[in-house]
């Protein structure tokens, strides 16, 4: 039986659609990556990733993968022309300098303000927050791509994270397989609903209360 709402690939096009045009923008590990099979080259976006990949795109057939071009992740992905292999101290340098337009990142909790977490769980064994501390504070635009539920069903958009945070009110957009939704001064807004998802139905699925689209600008 197949999941309500979007697909991985549909649901990344979402992200890929409000990436700003020309941009130079970090993607995370796990659902972010998939976004950069959906970019429209007429978009002219520059993805970079934390291992020093400047300028790739995901692989298509007929491309001969290079097993030493993969993204952060592990996943193999293609160069494009102009692009760069950069030291992690590099690739840092830029996450924390504000050089990054957007991140995409995963996460395994957003608040209704905007917090991030998405290094650990109680349940993890072994953790570490890597990279996303840094992408989250120094990147000018954080959009979170990730499933509206946990495993075990729980709502992943709360009123307030109860995992530990890896930023404080940096999410500006989270795209689900459910619905886009723009955290704003007033609260969370619902800017699109995936085919056949109703607003009751997102608002149950979701721990923090929603702004339907006719009450958004």
């Amino acid at each position: 039986m197949s999941r309500p709402g979007w697909d991985v690939p549909q649901q990344a096009r979402q992200v890929a659609r409000r990436l700003p045009r020309g941009g130079y923008v970090n993607l995370g590990i796990g659902l972010p990556a998939a976004v950069a099979d959906q970019i429209d080259p007429d978009q002219h976006v520059v993805f970079h990733c934390e291992n020093g990949l400047i300028g790739y795109r995901g692989m298509v057939g007929g491309d001969d993968p290079d097993p030493d071009v993969i993204d952060a992740g592990s996943r193999q992905v293609a160069l494009i022309p102009g692009a760069a292999v950069v030291g992690h101290d590099l690739s840092f340098a830029i996450a924390r300098g504000g050089r990054l337009d957007a991140t995409v990142l995963g996460a395994y909790q957003v608040s209704a303000d905007g917090d991030l977490a998405n290094w650990t769980t109680p349940a993890a064994r072994l953790s570490g927050v890597g990279g996303a501390m840094d992408l989250a504070l120094g990147a000018k635009q954080v959009i979170v791509m990730m499933r509206h539920r946990a495993r075990d069903g729980a709502p992943k958009i709360v009123q307030r994270c109860s995992y530990p945070l890896t930023a404080r009110r940096c999410v500006g957009l989270v795209v689900t397989e459910l619905a886009v939704i723009e955290v704003t001064a007033d609260g969370l807004a619902v800017r699109q609903l995936a085919p056949d998802i109703t607003f009751d139905d997102l608002q149950n699925a979701t721990d923090a209360p929603l702004l339907a689209p006719s009450a958004t600008p």
